[in-house]
């Protein structure tokens, strides 16, 4: 959209995984540096984890762009998975028919093909991005795999590309086997300040023009300060400016600008949830000011008060509610009493008619004095019924 003005070729911080754009941080540097050692040593497995957005599939896609010499690559990118079909898409991306395949027909194919890889003077390199999404089984899974091998060289080179998560879930003691089996282990660390201005005008220059639009010192620390050096967030804040720089034809980035633009994307919350809607709500009722900014503040007073009105409208249905259910009790008990009053009459009546009109006279027609008769059991089940229907 904005690219004929900035006189680029593309947009240059596009969210896409391009290894074109790939800017070698040091941490970049050392991590591809790894891989390719890895690789080339056949170093058993290899972990790279990295927080998202870092890069971490940036440059799984350079090292496999590279194109080394004699190296079969098979890469999953799918990680949400069962062991059958984890084994069909390893299968698969080698090139191996899967269909209609068990999973005994389909790890013999696999280390047939291995084994005449191997004979070839090829290594087969199986990548698995997202690794985090793993569960224990399948990482078991995996490690059972890395087994296929000869006398005296691995037959599958395994690397584990994922996010911080994955290192805890490797701590597990029922993966020691596996934590065991990783000989490379590297981390891919956010961009520092400097890194960050370098990465910037990296990007515009492989677009087509370092110059396109220029940075003043202070609009870069607070890029690098809510991007917190993440690459894929510093592109979503630069996208934005450059849309917002087009709209004004300005070719200049100033601080107003982007502090406009990181107010629009509520960057924090958005992000890296600092400062949720919940927060809010809890210092609205702990009588706090809130620390919304103004573009927000509206929203967040009507959802409040969305929130009262339909407190209040709880409120006023239970009220009917109580009031209904009162109601309904004062009928049934005045029922119960006119069971029981009943039921007592017709005790009277039994009690009479057994011991004779006279002494009940004496007695001033009173119940005391005689025996008192039982209770039916038909009896007291209408009313406990009655009861319990309260």
């Amino acid at each position: 959209m904005y690219e004929a003005f900035f006189n680029l070729k593309q947009k240059p911080f596009d969210l896409l995984p391009n290894p074109d754009f790939l800017y070698m941080s040091s941490s970049h540097k050392r991590a591809l540096s790894y891989l390719d050692y890895g690789i080339r040593e056949r170093a058993g497995f290899i972990l790279l984890t990295g927080e998202v957005g870092s890069g971490k599939t940036t440059i799984i896609r350079n090292l496999i762009k590279k194109n080394l010499d004699n190296v079969i690559l098979s890469k999953v990118f799918n990680t949400r998975l069962d062991s059958d079909q984890l084994l069909a898409m390893i299968n698969d991306d080698f090139g191996l028919p899967v269909q209609n395949k068990d999973k005994i027909t389909m790890l013999r194919e696999l280390n047939a093909f291995l084994i005449e890889q191997f004979v070839k003077g090829n290594q087969a390199v199986l990548i698995i991005d997202e690794a985090q999404n793993l569960d224990h089984e399948l990482l078991e899974e995996i490690r059972m795999l890395s087994n296929l091998e000869t006398d005296n060289a691995k037959l599958l080179q395994i690397i584990l590309v994922g996010q911080p998560e994955l290192r805890k879930t490797l701590a597990s003691s029922s993966l020691i086997q596996l934590r065991q089996r990783i000989s490379i282990n590297c981390h891919i660390q956010p961009l520092s300040p400097n890194e960050t201005e370098q990465y910037i005008l990296h990007r515009l220059e492989r677009a087509g023009d370092r110059d396109a639009v220029r940075f003043s010192q202070e609009t870069i620390n607070i890029i690098y300060t809510y991007s917190r050096g993440v690459p894929r967030l510093i592109n979503i804040i630069c996208d934005f400016i450059l849309l917002a720089a087009y709209v004004e034809e300005k070719t200049v980035i100033d601080t107003p600008l982007v502090q406009d633009i990181i107010g629009d994307l509520d960057f924090e919350y958005h992000f890296w949830g600092s400062e949720s809607m919940d927060g809010h709500i809890m210092k609205e009722a702990a009588g706090e000011p809130s620390t919304l900014s103004p573009r927000n503040e509206q929203l967040f007073t009507a959802m409040i008060g969305e929130i009262h009105r339909r407190l209040d409208a709880v409120g006023k249905e239970s009220e009917q509610t109580s009031r209904r259910l009162v109601e309904e009790m004062t009928t049934r008990i005045a029922e119960l009493e006119n069971t029981v009053r009943s039921h007592q009459e017709k005790t009277g009546e039994l009690i009479r008619n057994m011991y004779g009109g006279e002494r009940h006279a004496a007695s001033g027609g009173q119940l005391s004095g005689f025996p008192v008769a039982e209770t039916s059991p038909s009896a007291m089940g209408t009313i406990f019924s009655r009861m319990f229907r309260l």
